[in-house]
């Protein structure tokens, strides 16, 4: 994976799970609490082998379903099965976690759910078992039941735009990608602020995998964001964020910024994080993994905003400035390299294609089989 596209795609995903992994053990703990347990300094590192949590495993299933999509829309001529597919990769992890639904006809496999890791029982947030409860008990997997015109829900929570970094990884208009983003989340969380959020993280992660700085990748997202309506609760966490002094105690700025349950306030503490991390100067090896700390040493959501400041650092400098030993000691290593350089090749300008033009079986077996 020479293309830097890749490697920032790479980096994403490293970023996201290793972000995830490093904020797990404390998440829900005051900063206080933190300090006591691991030092006046927080968490500093991961302890050896390190778990994925419910963001991650979602947030790979995303990519495979970006893959899986689009090797479908260049095999038949026709696109439209995006969120489907996102559906159907979330419900047959949800089989996985052990829990009873009714048989499915077109539940998918992959890479994603290949990994033991990802389809692991780590806990799920309420909100996402009971939307994807709802849509299994329709028995319709390919059928969205959550869409940004028809809300599942009313929550604002943060568990829809934590997994929707890999949203990012297509094309790169920002509108078709802002939909994507929003759509994803809106199969679980209903409410604006529950997954315009995810809209505007999709946006920022893919113009930073095409080569954006990380202020005009979040330029380009807030001015995405803008332009749809119920906004203004995450465009005004955004502002703070972006208007808060990167110097000081770290922890008492970004609680200022909200705990990070909510998707404005996840979003809002993740991107301060990494415009401070940033500010700070250094190295790409010493900025991300500075930003990954600064985000979960925090009272709060610590493992949905590490994981998302992971994936905004990861796709502004690539996996090789996510520390090796980090990405060696994360689970499920193996199913986001696979996925990082599929959507690589899927989406770069030259993907897999027969003498007939379209996927080859053995691209498309990798992806569905």
């Amino acid at each position: 994976m020479a293309d830097m596209t890749g490697d920032r795609m790479l980096g994403c995903l490293f970023g996201g799970a290793v972000g995830e992994a490093l904020g797990r053990p404390v998440e829900g703990m005051s900063i206080s609490e933190i300090r006591a347990a691991y030092g006046p300094a927080g968490v500093t590192g991961l302890p050896g082998r390190a778990e994925i949590g419910e963001a991650t495993q979602l947030s790979l299933l995303t990519a495979q379903a970006g893959v899986q999509a689009s090797i479908r829309a260049r095999a038949r001529g026709i696109g439209g099965a995006y969120f489907g597919l996102v559906q159907a990769n979330y419900l047959a992890w949800l089989r996985a976690q052990g829990e009873r639904i009714p048989e499915q006809d077109s539940l998918v496999s992959g890479p994603a759910l290949r990994d033991p890791a990802v389809t692991a029982r780590r806990g799920a947030g309420r909100t996402t078992l009971a939307a994807l409860r709802m849509a299994a008990e329709r028995g319709k997997p390919g059928w969205p039941l959550g869409t940004v015109d028809e809300p599942v829900n009313d929550s604002k929570g943060c568990a829809g735009t934590v997994r929707a970094a890999p949203c990012g990884f297509g094309y790169p208009d920002p509108g078709a990608v802002f939909t994507r983003g929003q759509g994803a989340a809106a199969l679980t969380h209903g409410h604006p602020s529950g997954r315009l959020p995810a809209g505007a993280l999709a946006v920022a992660v893919s113009a930073l995998v095409h080569g954006a700085t990380l202020a005009g990748a979040l330029e380009r997202a807030m001015a995405e964001l803008r332009e749809h309506e119920g906004h203004e609760e995450t465009a005004a966490a955004l502002e703070k964020a972006l208007a808060l002094p990167r110097g000081g105690p770290a922890p008492e700025r970004l609680e200022s910024l909200g705990g990070g349950f909510t998707a404005p306030e996840a979003l809002a503490v993740a991107v301060h994080a990494a415009l401070a991390a940033e500010a700070e100067g250094g190295y790409p090896l010493e900025i991300v993994p500075r930003g990954m700390l600064l985000a979960v040493n925090h009272s709060g959501d610590s493992d949905s905003t590490g994981a998302i400041c992971g994936n905004l650092l990861g796709a502004r400098y690539g996996s090789r400035a996510v520390p090796e030993h980090w990405r060696a000691g994360v689970e499920a290593a193996g199913a986001i390299a696979v996925l990082a350089e599929g959507s690589a090749v899927e989406f770069g300008p030259n993907p897999p294609a027969d003498s007939y033009g379209e996927p080859p079986m053995d691209w498309h077996l990798r992806f569905y089989a």
